[in-house]
C-alpha cells in the first residue's frame, strides 16, 4: 500500500463523524430555551431534585439574617409546596366538615319524617309538629299555617294551627318558590304565635295540600340567627314538606 493510501485510510468519513450527543452539543441552546422548556415541564426540578445542589439560587432581596444568605432554590421550593399542602389540607377539612353537616342534617330530616309517619291521627301529627320535629330539628318553635279569611279552618283542629290573611303565602314565597330561607330575621308572630319571641332566623316550606285546599305553610323558627340561611341547599327541607303534604291529605281524606 503506497504511503497515499495509507493516508487516505487514516482519513474518516463522514458515516464516521461523531452523532448523537455531540450532534446536539453543536445545536447553540440559549437561556431562553432552558426556560421554555422548564416551564413546559414544570415538574422535572421535582422528578430530578439533584439537579438543584448544582444551581446557584437567585437573590432575594430583604431576606438576609445575621449575614447569611437568602435560603436557596431547594428551600423555597419546599417552602411552597408547604403552602400548596396545607391549602389542600384546609379545602379537605372543609370538604369534609360540610359533608358530615350534610349527612347529620339528613340523618334529622329522615328521623323527622318517621316519626312524622308514626302519628295516629290529623291532630296528633299537629303535635308531633309542633312538638318532636321541632326537637329532632334543633328547633326553637315549628308552626302549621294556613291560610283563612274567617279564622277557621274546616276540617282542622285550630289548636295549634296559624291561621293567615289570604295571599300571605304568595307574598312570602313568590309564585313558585318552595322554600324560603331567612338569616337574622326576627320571628313573625303571625307564623309562630307567642313562640315568635324566640325566633331569629327561619325556613319557610309551601304546602300545596291539594286543589280544594286554602294555601299553607310550615315554618320552622330557630334563636341561632345563622341557622338557616339563603346560602344552604333546600333539598332536604323540600322533601319535608312534599312528606308532610301527602300526610296530612291522607289524614284529611282529600284527592290530592
Amino acid at each position: 500500500m503506497t504511503r497515499k493510501r495509507q493516508d487516505a485510510a487514516q482519513e474518516p468519513t463522514k458515516a464516521q463523524e461523531p452523532v448523537g450527543s455531540e450532534a446536539v452539543a453543536r445545536t447553540a441552546i440559549n437561556a431562553d430555551m432552558v426556560a421554555a422548556w422548564l416551564r413546559r415541564h414544570p415538574d422535572f426540578l421535582a422528578r430530578h431534585p439533584d439537579i438543584l445542589d448544582s444551581l446557584d439560587p437567585p437573590p432575594t432581596p430583604g431576606l438576609k439574617d445575621a449575614g447569611r444568605s437568602v435560603i436557596d432554590m431547594q428551600q423555597a421550593m419546599v417552602l411552597r409546596l408547604r403552602q400548596e399542602n396545607e391549602e389542600l389540607r384546609r379545602t379537605r377539612d372543609e370538604m369534609v366538615t360540610t359533608l358530615r353537616g350534610n349527612l347529620h342534617s339528613q340523618h334529622k330530616i329522615h328521623e323527622a319524617v318517621v316519626t312524622l309517619l308514626s302519628a295516629q291521627s290529623f291532630e296528633h301529627l299537629i303535635e308531633t309538629i309542633s312538638n318532636e320535629v321541632m326537637v329532632l330539628l334543633d328547633l326553637d318553635a315549628t308552626s302549621l299555617c294556613v291560610e283563612n279569611e274567617t279564622g277557621k279552618v274546616p276540617q282542622m283542629h285550630i289548636g295549634r294551627i296559624q291561621c293567615l290573611p289570604a295571599d300571605s303565602v304568595n307574598a312570602l314565597f313568590g309564585p313558585s318558590a318552595r322554600v324560603v330561607l331567612r338569616d337574622h330575621q326576627p320571628g313573625d308572630p303571625a307564623l309562630f304565635g307567642p313562640a315568635s319571641e324566640l325566633v331569629q332566623s327561619d325556613a319557610l316550606l309551601r304546602l300545596s295540600i291539594s286543589a280544594s285546599t286554602p294555601p299553607a305553610l310550615l315554618a320552622l323558627g330557630s334563636r341561632d340567627p345563622d341557622h338557616f340561611s339563603s346560602s344552604q341547599g333546600t333539598e332536604l327541607l323540600q322533601f319535608l314538606g312534599l312528606c308532610l303534604e301527602r300526610l296530612i291529605r291522607g289524614w284529611l281524606e282529600i284527592p290530592e
